[in-house]
């Protein structure tokens, strides 16, 4: 096919340009397609109450200063190729960075962060208790995690509440582990077809093309880490909504202002998806020793590598620690509504280095433990989960917290 005539019609053009065209004269070159079963669902669908987002603080805050990608770009052997050297430079140093045009628009953006309200502002706590996860039997996140469960500081528990949904549970009805078979709550039902198309657009558009990016980082095939990352292949890879609720001034005086201490420990996978949203809460701890707060920017993502890509990468692709934290002044007393998504290598991966990347050849591998001693995917995800919160936390002569896991120090810092 020599030439192509496009038109496109729209009543809501900032809702409908999920594949961008370019237009030079007669010709007309496709710099992005998305696929029609990764797309959020555009015509008739159900109501659900309006998520109406607070405007982002005015506080003069100390942001961190983190690189920008522009997912555009990622379509191309070129383009690949250059970013690839961005998002390495940003996790071998910061460890945290931001994704723009990753295609959807800020009107499916809003859709999915009404969505994400529904399990907290729909469901009532009887129900919500049918689907709660088995964290400390199983292991798993999947289904809900209710308020006040976690222990922080000084005898104050959590005041966070999510519910994780797997890309299994969104097509087969909860097939994963600790909550087999059962539907999900009544509200979100009629809204799984938009959730399953949100969490493949995740997997898919999203964390496929990071995970090539970073194997081209290291050298490897691009499809070395996707690989690992299969969508049919037992995991447990998920979405997840989240609510912070405000907490008492004795509980923040107790804690010192901190919601969730300094930790990977949420992020035990290999790569973690923030959807970026108003409230400033989240901190990483940079190079210099110094808390910054992570900036929104509006429909962007935050991506940070995980626990496993740190295994994986032989610590090359640094996995930064950082918490959560009471929002500044003019931001307290708000309900702060978030998404993610969490990413981890197929059950079975034995968390080693890829000894066959020549960056790593050069630059020296930095293990956690040796190669006999590395958990698999489950192992660790097992593990971390079942401690985190739940287990009492070792005092160092440093002042900060560990736990073992698997026979691996885990660090807590505060």
């Amino acid at each position: 096919i020599r030439r192509v005539r496009v038109q496109i019609l729209c009543d809501e053009p900032d809702a409908c340009p999920v594949n961008l065209l370019e237009s030079t004269g007669k010709w007309t070159r496709l710099l992005r397609y998305v696929q029609p079963e990764f797309r959020m669902p555009s015509l008739t669908v159900p109501q659900v109450p309006r998520h109406v987002a607070p405007p982002p603080t005015k506080e003069n805050l100390e942001y961190a200063d983190l690189a920008i990608i522009d997912f555009a770009k990622v379509h191309t052997p070129e383009g690949r190729a250059e970013l690839a050297l961005e998002v390495r430079d940003a996790l071998s140093v910061q460890g945290f960075f931001y994704i723009i045009n990753h295609g959807l628009t800020q009107h499916e953006n809003e859709r999915i962060f009404d969505i994400a309200d529904v399990p907290f502002n729909s469901v009532p706590d009887e129900e919500k208790r049918l689907y709660a996860a088995d964290m400390k039997g199983a292991g798993s996140y999947q289904g809900y995690k209710m308020r006040s469960v976690l222990h922080i500081d000084n005898g104050v528990l959590d005041q966070l509440e999510h519910y994780n949904t797997d890309p299994h549970r969104a097509t087969w009805m909860a097939v994963n582990h600790d909550i087999a078979r059962k539907k999900h709550p009544k509200a979100l039902q009629p809204l799984m077809p938009e959730i399953e198309s949100f969490i493949k657009f995740n997997h898919f558009e999203v964390l496929h093309n990071i995970l090539r990016l970073l194997a081209i980082g290291l050298e490897l095939p691009e499809e070395t880490f996707v690989d690992q990352h299969k969508f049919d292949v037992l995991g447990e890879s998920y979405v997840r909504f989240t609510r912070y609720y405000p907490r008492t001034e004795e509980d923040e005086e107790k804690t010192k202002n901190v919601w969730l201490k300094g930790h990977t420990g949420a992020d035990l996978g290999s790569v973690t998806i923030l959807w970026s949203q108003p409230i400033s809460a989240l901190q990483i701890l940079c190079s210099d020793g110094k808390w910054r707060w992570v900036k929104h920017i509006d429909n962007a993502l935050v991506v940070n590598s995980g626990d496993a890509m740190d295994f994986l990468s032989g610590g090359f692709y640094k996995c930064t620690i950082h918490r959560v934290v009471q929002p500044p002044p003019d931001q307290r007393g708000l309900t702060r509504l978030g998404i993610f998504y969490f990413a981890m290598p197929h059950d079975d991966v034995k968390l080693v280095p890829r000894l066959d990347s020549p960056v790593l050849q050069r630059a020296g591998v930095k293990r956690r433990c040796s190669d006999d001693r590395a958990p698999t995917m489950k192992s660790w995800r097992q593990g971390r989960v079942r401690g985190y919160g739940f287990v009492q936390l070792k005092k160092r002569e440093d002042g900060h917290e560990e736990e073992i896991v698997d026979g691996l120090p885990v660090t807590y810092f505060n």
